[in-house]
């Protein structure tokens, strides 16, 4: 799951009630899907910072809660803000994220750079979905990398 620094950081993350956070604004919807569908209490999750100046995973996290309507949708002053939605028509969906622990930054570059992670959908061509499936032989390949 990618999450902007700046706007919720693996530290800010750590410094909420329970290390948990509402995993607000995802506005596309094959990653509203995965949370909806395919995302239940308890699955692992790689955090992972963009847009910034190292992007990479910084921790490890679980799913908190199932799916739910994101208040954002409904908020004018959100940037998140649909129009086009009620509370009794919610489109858009979260999960809340629970921070298991800060690890070192895995980097972008170095993910890119293990032939075992070749096909880890988030380093695919064109991938720009916030979130992302991560299939059980890369989970461990990567959790075994940040415990080193």
């Amino acid at each position: 799951m990618k999450a902007e620094p700046a706007e919720v950081s693996v530290d800010d993350a750590l410094a909420a009630p329970n290390a948990t956070v509402p995993w607000t604004g995802v506005r596309n919807y094959q990653a509203r899907n995965f949370m909806r569908d395919a995302m239940r209490v308890g699955d692992g999750v790689l955090f992972y910072h963009a847009s910034c100046a190292e992007p990479g995973i910084v921790g490890i996290a679980q799913v908190a809660s199932a799916a739910y309507a994101d208040p954002t949708q409904f908020d004018p002053a959100s940037p998140y803000f649909d129009p086009k939605v009620t509370p009794g028509t919610p489109r858009w969906l979260l999960v809340d994220v629970q921070v298991l622990k800060k690890t070192r930054n895995l980097t972008l570059p170095a993910l890119r750079a293990d032939p075992a992670l070749a096909d880890l959908v988030v380093l695919q061509r064109g991938n720009r979905l916030s979130i992302t499936p991560v299939e059980p032989a890369h989970w461990r390949h990567i959790t075994a990398l940040l415990a080193d």
